[in-house]
């Protein structure tokens, strides 16, 4: 049994990513823990580059927010997915900063093997998710992680324009984990 962390990033909720979200939790929950991390649910600010945790006792951020909640969350995960809307090709600001906020050395203590993505965008394009599949893939890499999978999901712009397919898509990959 794997313990999942899901950062979900979007500000809306009952949304379309929210819904995925939900479809891949209900698959991976039939056989591991999953733990969804909603930013409608944390007040977390950016990272100000400052560099103190990485002298502060226990890399501690000096920043008094709900980022040490998800340090806590992190710090017990095997797998870690990322789900956001894709606003301006991008990931989510909310999502963005607590990315950033692992700018910490405390991340080469979490347990984490693989990561995957849970994306939602409005555009039809077919490069739409190329510049968050770089950071990616950069990721993957500099962290010598393993890819666990990732839905992508074009032309889903209003609440409740996400198919049954792309939840399908999604409870698939989760129930695969």
């Amino acid at each position: 049994m794997n313990r999942i962390v899901v950062l979900s990033g979007s500000p809306r909720n009952n949304g379309n990513t929210q819904r995925l979200v939900q479809a891949f939790a209900k698959g991976a929950s039939e056989h591991n823990e999953v733990k969804v991390i909603s930013i409608t649910d944390y007040k977390i600010n950016p990272c100000l580059g400052c560099n103190t945790c990485f002298v502060r006792e226990g890399n501690q951020c000096f920043q008094d927010d709900d980022m040490a909640k998800v340090y806590e969350s992190l710090q017990k995960a095997d797998i870690l997915m990322l789900a956001s809307p894709v606003y301006f090709y991008g990931i989510s600001a909310q999502l963005k900063a607590i990315i950033d906020r692992l700018h910490t050395p405390m991340r080469n203590t979490f347990p984490i093997k693989k990561l995957g993505l849970l994306m939602v965008g409005a555009a039809t394009l077919p490069e739409l998710f190329d510049s968050i599949l770089v950071q990616y893939r950069l990721i993957l890499r500099f962290f010598h992680l393993e890819e666990a999978g990732m839905v992508l999901v074009r032309g889903a712009k209003d609440k409740g324009d996400i198919t049954e397919e792309s939840l399908q898509e999604a409870y698939e990959l989760g129930k695969s984990i």
